[in-house]
């Protein structure tokens, strides 16, 4: 017997759950410099109980071949993978409209 998705009541193969939670998303990409001059990429405003983050930056480092990880619901990414990373997050299906670019690097502080 099929498992049926408690969200929406379809069968696990035809559950769009995962759809129209990318939809809704506010993502923003920025740069950030790090000690020693680095920079990184980050991705935030993902919501990890609708959308698996790991299995999102794993598909990210391996298009954009980069390190990277994910810490506090973020995506991290080494090195300006801006536009890039733009398009390849509106390929796994977000939105155009809900992606922001802040192209201005800030330094990080711990």
């Amino acid at each position: 017997m099929r498992e049926i998705c408690s969200k929406c009541g379809l069968p696990q193969e035809l559950c769009v759950c995962e759809t129209i939670a990318k939809e809704e998303q506010k993502i923003e990409i920025r740069l950030v410099k790090r000690r020693f001059g680095k920079l990184i990429t980050v991705i935030s405003g993902i919501d990890d109980k609708t959308i698996n983050i790991k299995e999102l930056a794993k598909k990210l480092k391996s298009k954009l071949a980069c390190g990277g990880t994910t810490k506090d619901k973020n995506i991290e990414l080494q090195g300006d993978h801006l536009e890039k990373a733009k398009r390849y997050v509106i390929e796994e299906g977000f939105s155009a409209s809900s992606i922001t670019v802040t192209n201005e690097a800030y330094t990080y502080k711990k």
